[in-house]
């Protein structure tokens, strides 16, 4: 076969060698970047860096990340904490502030949160990130091993099975799952 490249002869080796070595370079590149981040490994970490929120929340309960529930549903149950749960969880009026200001600004925006509550306000229940329709996804397989755990309790228990819930890292790579 005869080669059309209009290279002079003498250089045409250089250039097969030169784009050998740049396709090499862009594989190597590209399988780097599919295992640096393997699918699920890095997602569901979220920066839980208030310390009013991981005080006054995570004192009783892992600090769920805000980013789980949409600003309406955060704004309901901080307008219920006299009755969060069936606990009086009730904070001063500064603390409720700077949290309300927190949430706000953190709350999630992702698709599959509209099934809480807050869309459905006359419904007389407290938004639960469990029944949004992206944790029931996120959690399909896993569901009956939730519901049948004693270890586990409930799927509110986040750190039963994410070892690192506390520090915001929910990703699959903290994840391990009680027998």
């Amino acid at each position: 076969m005869r080669c059309n490249c209009t290279a002079p002869r003498q250089t045409r080796p250089l250039l097969a060698r030169t784009g050998a070595m740049v396709a090499t370079a862009v594989t190597a590149a590209a399988l780097l970047l599919a295992t640096a981040n393997p699918a699920g490994a890095g997602e569901h970490i979220y920066d839980i860096g208030n310390k009013t929120y991981k005080s006054e929340c995570g004192t009783c309960h892992v600090a769920y990340p805000p980013q789980l529930l949409p600003a309406a549903s955060l704004r309901l149950i901080m307008s219920g904490l006299d009755k969060h749960f069936g606990s009086d969880a009730s904070i001063d009026p500064k603390a409720a502030e700077e949290l309300g200001r927190y949430l706000a600004q953190n709350a999630g925006q992702r698709r599959g949160l509209e099934g809480t509550p807050a869309k459905n306000p006359g419904a007389g229940m407290t938004p639960r990130i469990s029944t949004t329709p992206w944790f029931i996804k996120e959690h399909r397989k896993v569901a009956d091993t939730i519901r049948n755990n004693k270890t586990i309790g409930n799927a509110a228990n986040c750190a039963a099975c994410h070892t690192r819930a506390d520090s915001g890292d929910y990703s699959e790579r903290s994840l391990r799952l009680p027998r």
